[in-house]
C-alpha cells in the first residue's frame, strides 16, 4: 500500500523539517515545497523536495496533480518579528498572499486538510497568567499581524462551504534540535536565544546580549516557554490525523506551560556544555514583555498531545550536539 503524501511547504526549514521526518515515521510520505530562502536542501531526507515560489500557481498545480496529497502542513513564512517592522510589505506579501495561493492551489486540487503554523506572536504583549487561546489577539508588529490575518482568511474560507477544514497551531519558542543529531536549526541571521548562547559558548560570537535585566521576574531577566521542535512536529501529524478523520477547525497552542529566563537558558548552556558565555546587559527592546507562558490544555485534550520533552536541558544538549559539542 502507497503511503498517503502530505505537502509540506517549508519542508526545508528548521520546523518543517523535523515535521517531514515525524510525518515518515507515521506512515505518510513528506514532500517538501520549499524557494530555500530560508531552508536548506540537505535538511530533506524522507522524500523529495520540489523547488519553487507558492506565487507560481502553474508550480503549485502541477505538484498538486503529480503527488495528489490527503492534506498540507503549511510552514512557509518570514518569521523575523524585528525586520517586519521595516520591511512590512515582504512580510504580508510573502505570508499572506503566499497563504492565499496556496489554498486557491488546495482548492483546485480538492485538497482540504490544512496545519497551519501560527506564532503566539498573534497575542501581542500578553503576560503574567498563561496564555490561553480565547485571549485578545492584538499582534504588535507585522509578522504578528500577518499570522493573525492568515487565520481570519482561513476561517472565512471555511465558513464559506468550500471544504475547507484547517487546525492553527500558536506556538511559543521553538528550540532544540533532532535528538537522533539529524537536524538541527540554521537561521540566518539567527535570532533564536538557544543557539545565539551555543555560539557564544563556542566562541562563534564574541557575546550574548541580554535585553533588559530589571524585569519583574526572579531574575530580572524576560521568561519564555520553550517548546521542543520534535515536539512541535508531533503536533503537527496529530492535528493532520485529526482533520483527515474529520475534526474541525481550531486554533491550538503549544507550549510547555512553563517558562525559563534569558539567565535559566545561558546558565544551561554553561553547565551543558562545561563552557563560560560571555554576556553584556543592554537595555529592554521595546515592546518585550516580561513573562510569555503558553496554556497548551487545549492541544493536550484535543489531539492528545503530550511534550516529550519539557525540561530546558534536553533542548540544550540535543541542540549542543547540533553544534558538535554533546
Amino acid at each position: 500500500m502507497t503511503a498517503p503524501t502530505v505537502i509540506v511547504t517549508g519542508g526545508a526549514g528548521f520546523i518543517g523539517s523535523h515535521s517531514c521526518k515525524a510525518l515518515a515515521r507515521a506512515g505518510f510520505r513528506p514532500v517538501a515545497v520549499d524557494n530555500l530562502s530560508n531552508g536548506s536542501a540537505d535538511a530533506v531526507r524522507w522524500g523529495p523536495l520540489e523547488r519553487g515560489s507558492l506565487e507560481d500557481a502553474g508550480f503549485l498545480d502541477a505538484i498538486f496533480r503529480h503527488y495528489r496529497p490527503v492534506g498540507v502542513l503549511h510552514f512557509a513564512a518570514l518569521i523575523e518579528a524585528g525586520l517586519s517592522v521595516t520591511e512590512p510589505g515582504r512580510f504580508y506579501r510573502n505570508n499572506v498572499a503566499g497563504t492565499l495561493a496556496l489554498t486557491e492551489a488546495m482548492d483546485r486540487a480538492g485538497v482540504t486538510a490544512l496545519i497551519f503554523s501560527s506564532t503566539a506572536a498573534v497575542y501581542g504583549n500578553a503576560g503574567g497568567a498563561p496564555i490561553v487561546e480565547t485571549q485578545p489577539l492584538i499582534p504588535v508588529n507585522p509578522y504578528g499581524r500577518s499570522k493573525l490575518m492568515v487565520e481570519e482568511i482561513l476561517a472565512d474560507l471555511a465558513a464559506a462551504g468550500g471544504g475547507l477544514r484547517f487546525t492553527s497551531l500558536r506556538y511559543f519558542n521553538a528550540s532544540g534540535a533532532d535528538p537522533d543529531g539529524e537536524l538541527g536549526e540554521r537561521h540566518d541571521p539567527e535570532t533564536h536565544l538557544i543557539p545565539l548562547v551555543l555560539q557564544t559558548a563556542l566562541g562563534q560570537r564574541p557575546e550574548i546580549r541580554v535585553f533588559g535585566s530589571d524585569y519583574p521576574t526572579l531574575d530580572g531577566t524576560c521568561v519564555r516557554d520553550y517548546v521542543h521542535v520534535s515536539d512541535l512536529a508531533a503536533a503537527h501529524v496529530l492535528a493532520l490525523r485529526r482533520l483527515l478523520d474529520g475534526g474541525g477547525n481550531q486554533c491550538l497552542n503549544l507550549g510547555n506551560g512553563r517558562g525559563f529566563s534569558v539567565r535559566e537558558v545561558i546558565s544551561t548552556v554553561e553547565r551543558v556544555t562545561g563552557l563560560p558565555v560571555r554576556c553584556r546587559d543592554g537595555n529592554r527592546r521595546p515592546g518585550d514583555p516580561a513573562i510569555l507562558i503558553a496554556d497548551a490544555t487545549q492541544a493536550r485534550n484535543h489531539l492528545g498531545w503530550t511534550p516529550a520533552y519539557p525540561d530546558i536541558e534536553d533542548h540544550v544538549r540535543h541542540a549542543a550536539a547540533w553544534f558538535g559539542r554533546a
